[in-house]
């Protein structure tokens, strides 16, 4: 029987974005080559509570640090912006919501992280004192690979990625122990995604095409334009390098994560906070799921599942397979990281990448070992 890499992927139990979200494309386009795996010990935080709401592991603070997050107090004038959004009815309260933007956006900084995997560059928000950070899953790629962690200081530490839940592009990432000196590391205060409306006035900042320390990251104000329980879209733009930075109402609390950008500068998605309170333990024990709605991961080959090697017996026209240079009759031994045994391997890790990630594949081709290049393309 002959199978296609591009169709075995698992459907996603989430609902479709719609015509326009899968025009939706990725904003970290150029993903690295695999790197070695790192096997983390991790243990997960005690069950805690966002807002009074009972979660299953997230928290602001988990761990016995002191840090004081990124809450900043609302004035009563803005009260009103703050639980609805709207215009300001006045300079006087226009001048109040830059102060208090201005404020969120510093204490911000700190949390706000650069991710580097390979050659790929992306961000990550840490919220918990004990090294937790939230990011998109195409930016973790998968579980247990080495990441690089950038603070806005320029510090660089070590990290290992976890989980991630690809339906909503959800990725979990945890800066490796005994690198702080037992010092808290700065985190984003907590909030919900629960009670969002369009109108809301919310604060991004990232690292829009990359890294950069003498320019550290970026800030971005704007308004919450639709709220869907898959995502939030609002009008703060996004650049490549900002995937998996965070998103904050104008109190400091932490309400998305940066996902990915549409057609349209105003057509910024991002990840509602509370899915990974839902998917905490799942995430913290380095699972991963689902697939993003238009992003199903294409190789373009086919073989014989019941064959013993993973023999490529087609390989269509126009696919990225055919552009790598893979050929009829080549055997598949490794892909990325990954061993590859029979055809039915050879599927399962193509699930596991991202559209546009580039892979090096190994393959035995008329009894030469013969490597190639690979970049993942996308289901149309």
């Amino acid at each position: 029987m002959n199978s296609t890499v591009a169709l075995t992927t698992p459907p996603s139990n989430v609902t479709p974005f719609g015509v326009k979200g899968l025009a939706v494309f990725l904003i970290l386009l150029c993903l690295a080559p695999a790197v070695p795996s790192v096997q983390a010990q991790v243990a997960v935080p005690p069950s805690t509570t966002i807002n009074g709401v009972a979660g299953s592991g997230i928290g602001s603070g988990v761990g016995s640090g002191v840090s004081t997050g990124t809450l900043v107090s609302v004035p009563n004038s803005l009260q009103g912006l703050l639980r609805r959004g709207g215009t300001p009815a006045s300079l006087e309260q226009m001048r109040l919501l830059e102060q208090q933007q201005q404020q969120v956006s510093k204490l911000a900084r700190d949390c706000t992280v650069s991710v580097q995997i390979g050659a790929a560059q992306g961000c990550g928000v840490i919220i918990t004192d004990t090294g937790y950070i939230l990011t998109a899953a195409h930016v973790a790629m998968r579980p247990n690979k080495s990441a690089v962690i950038r603070m806005s200081n320029g510090r660089t530490v070590m990290a290992t990625t976890l989980g991630m839940n690809r339906s909503v592009d959800a990725g979990l990432i945890k800066i490796n122990d005994g690198q702080n000196e037992g010092q808290p590391w700065p985190h984003a205060t907590l909030g919900t995604s629960d009670k969002l409306v369009p109108g809301m006035w919310c604060i991004a900042t990232g690292h829009p095409g990359g890294y950069d320390r003498e320019r550290g990251p970026v800030t971005r104000v704007g308004r919450i334009l639709t709220v869907r329980p898959d995502a939030i879209v609002t009008d703060c733009a996004l650049i490549g390098g900002d995937s998996g930075g965070p998103l904050f109402d104008i109190e400091g609390r932490l309400i998305a994560v940066h996902s990915r950008i549409g057609n349209d500068v105003a057509d910024n998605l991002h990840i509602p906070v509370d899915h990974y309170d839902i998917s905490w333990k799942r995430l913290a024990a380095s699972e991963a799921w689902g697939v993003l709605p238009g992003f199903r991961p294409v190789l373009g080959v086919s073989g014989n599942q019941s064959e013993s090697v993973a023999r490529v017996r087609e390989v269509r026209k126009g696919s990225p397979a055919e552009d790598a240079g893979l050929m009829v009759d080549d055997i598949v031994e490794r892909f990325g990281d990954v061993k590859v045994t029979d055809f039915g391997s050879l599927i399962k890790a193509v699930a596991d990448t991202m559209p546009g990630e580039r892979v090096e594949v190994w393959v035995n081709r008329s009894n030469q070992r013969v490597r190639v290049v690979v970049e993942i393309g996308r289901e149309d």
